[in-house]
């Protein structure tokens, strides 16, 4: 018995450090472990060592009265160290609780962080220095927070309008926000009124799990600054919180819920931030690496389809475990609205391959608390067979960054994407109509984290990565970007509203295509990070945006072709278009034109010089009838020069409004003749407004 701690059996479940109001239960999954040690730790820093006495199945357990929210904690565990048979115990090292609710910071800088010589590169020895010095505290928690009257929007899919945004990128330049860089910020009323103004539905915010900085970084000065390194998947990072209280993120979701906002997280259950065999012990490690962990075929390696250095296994069972009481937590406790997993494909690897029926799709799947919040993937990895664009199951909706390849390339002028571009705004048919999956699956994109932000995308046709110390060597080259005659910044006002009218194009096209269209925060303001495609490691100006520069023309249209998408439920469907006839009318729901308003034939799809799409949308066929409309809305993506088009026949039902063109400043709403004339290198969207709707 530990003097001033009288530990008793507990019980298993839950996993993690769990106050009862009178004490607190421990639990902690370890296959291969031969003893568990549990580490309290007092006011000033002081170490008290419990083994855990239970040990139910590969769960070790035990409960102290007495103990209280705020008790500081970590785990000591002893077993074979023997990285060739894939096992790497070392008790010397203190190890966070994967359940940890909140973590006192993070790991410091340290060769004592490595369960091996890290001076000698050799992973095969043993390293016997104590770690915790460090190391981050595990925090117990008492996670209840008083929700009030939260009602979530639960906006659909096809009403949906994602907005990508890193916590401290959003706010930290504000100077009319107190608290920047923090969730507190993040529910400023600045920036809810922001969002609400543009008309967002959903922001999704960039990894808030706790998360660590590589070394290879602090060495030269950086950090990691988008959190793509997670460690704990249950702890807020504390970077992100003013006072270390978890309730400071239930605030902020509860803020955006008021706002009619759903909060949507980026989660990086692929991997975690402990990379290979030559990375630190900071918990999976040294709780149980082949339990944790897929281990290559010499189990001292890791298999690394991620490409950090390993990936989580769930094939193991408590490592699916692991992820799906996570995500159920997030939902349940802290009352997120959906996830974007990262590098998904890594999770849907059975056996290491792909599988669209595998263990995490199926448990996902079944699971009643997430199959009613939004799900969306990363459909790739870097792993053999890892990219797998439309292929995931029903309820996920993915990342189509063949939308956004094709679109840029369309308006930079590339030849050969008319019908590429055709397919993209009808919402990707042939990689996600299958197995009653919805158009809203498609997830379209013009810049999101990673690559150029939209203004870059006009500004540069090369990458300018620098800053991040590797020569410029790191960051994609396939930007299809075009700088429109200088590059980077220009005082030329011909190349600067070249430039705008171009941002103006490519954010119609987003959300006038069928789809659910995603933003990357700033880009309505213009933003800009110097040319940086690979800005993860620039936590300063770079990474941040930049308010104080921003273009109040384009973030009006911007406002205005968002209200417009609202405004027509032609635009965001769940039904494809597949240009069949409707039943009401005989009518098809799409027609592809040509500028003299006859069908697009073979030859048209195959003219490498056309620059001209035309798209006549209506409610799909089979659209029950408590959705169905007469109106149309006619599109016309230009990018070439002035041209005469020939509207639609109404056939009487109606007249053609002009209401979004990219060529004009200001609003537009105007009727139309039956020819109009559209500016070169522009967007047009005319709507028909259909008598028969008016009088009904």
């Amino acid at each position: 018995m530990t003097p001033g701690f009288a530990i008793t059996a507990g019980h298993p479940a839950p996993l993690g450090a769990t106050f009862d109001g009178a004490g607190v239960n421990f639990a902690l999954f370890s296959q291969f472990a031969e003893r568990v040690e549990l580490c309290l730790y007092d006011a000033r820093g002081a170490e008290t060592r419990i083994a855990l006495p239970e040990r139910d199945g590969h769960v070790w357990h035990g409960y102290i009265s007495g103990l209280r929210p705020g008790q500081k904690y970590g785990y000591r565990v002893h077993g074979p160290y023997l990285p060739a048979a894939g096992h790497r115990f070392n008790p010397n090292k203190l190890l966070i609780d994967p359940y940890a609710k909140r973590l006192t910071g993070g790991p410091i800088q340290n060769d004592a962080l490595f369960g091996y010589m890290a001076s000698t590169k050799d992973d095969l020895s043993f390293d016997p220095r104590d770690s915790a010095p460090y190391m981050p505290r595990s925090v117990v928690v008492d996670p209840s927070f008083s929700w009030g009257a939260d009602f979530p929007p639960r906006y659909p899919m096809i009403d949906t309008i994602i907005y990508e945004a890193h916590v401290k990128g959003l706010t930290a330049a504000r100077s009319d926000i107190r608290d920047g860089g923090t969730f507190l910020a993040m529910a400023s009323e600045p920036i809810l009124d922001h969002l609400n103004r543009l008309g967002i539905t959903a922001i999704e915010l960039m990894p808030v799990h706790a998360f660590a900085d590589d070394a290879f970084l602090t060495a030269k000065g950086l950090r990691n600054y988008w959190g793509y390194m997670s460690y704990g998947f249950f702890a807020p990072e504390p970077r992100y919180m003013r006072d270390g209280d978890i309730a400071e993120f239930q605030q902020m979701v509860s803020r955006f819920h008021q706002a009619g906002i759903e909060v949507i997280l980026d989660v990086v259950y692929n991997h975690t931030a402990e990379g290979n065999e030559l990375g630190p012990t900071l918990s999976f490690r040294g709780l149980d690496n082949a339990s944790y962990y897929r281990l290559a075929e010499d189990p001292r390696y890791y298999v690394n389809d991620a490409g950090t250095g390993n990936v989580l296994d769930l094939d193991k069972p408590f490592a699916l475990r692991l992820v799906m009481d996570s995500l159920r937590y997030w939902v349940e406790v802290m009352h997120v609205d959906g996830f974007r997993f990262d590098l998904c494909s890594v999770l849907g690897r059975s056996g290491g391959v792909f599988d669209r029926d595998g263990s995490f799709f199926r448990a996902v799947g079944q699971d009643p608390v997430l199959n009613r919040v939004k799900l969306i993937a990363e459909p790739w990895d870097i792993g053999e067979g890892g990219y797998q664009l439309g292929s995931y199951p029903a309820p996920f909706a993915e990342w189509n960054d063949r939308y956004r390849d094709q679109v840029r390339g369309f308006w930079r002028g590339d030849a050969d994407r008319l019908g590429k571009l055709a397919k993209r705004v009808a919402g990707s048919a042939a990689r996600f109509d299958h197995d009653g999956r919805a158009a809203t699956a498609s997830v379209n994109f013009i810049s999101a984290h990673d690559g150029f932000t939209l203004m870059d995308t006009v500004s540069y046709s090369e990458k300018h990565n620098e800053a991040n110390g590797e020569d410029n060597r790191d960051g994609h080259n396939h930007n299809l970007s075009d700088n429109c005659g200088v590059e980077g910044p220009s005082p030329d006002p011909e190349i600067n509203a070249r430039r705008a009218r171009r941002r103006r194009n490519l954010m119609a096209t987003l959300l006038l295509s069928q789809g659910t269209p995603m933003i990357l925060a700033g880009d309505e303001l213009g933003n800009s990070q110097g040319g940086n495609n690979n800005a993860y490691c620039q936590d300063n100006s770079i990474g941040w945006i930049g308010w104080d520069a921003q273009d109040a023309n384009f973030l009006e249209f911007c406002q205005r072709v968002i209200a417009f998408r609202k405004a027509n439920p032609i635009l965001r469907q769940k039904r494809f278009l597949h240009s069949q006839p409707r039943e009401q009318d005989g009518i098809p729901d799409l027609f592809w034109r040509r500028a003299d308003g006859a069908p697009m034939e073979v030859e048209d799809w195959s003219d490498p010089e056309l620059r001209l799409l035309a798209a006549e949308m209506r409610m799909a066929s089979g659209t029950p009838d408590y959705a169905k409309l007469r109106g149309a809305v006619f599109l016309v993506l230009n990018a070439g020069p002035d041209v005469t088009v020939h509207l639609p026949d109404t056939a009487r039902r109606g007249i053609w409004r002009r209401q979004i063109d990219s060529s004009r400043f200001g609003p537009v709403d105007e009727p139309a003749g039956e020819t109009e004339h559209i500016a070169a290198d522009s967007v047009v969207a005319f709507v028909l407004a259909d008598e028969r709707d008016r009088s009904a």
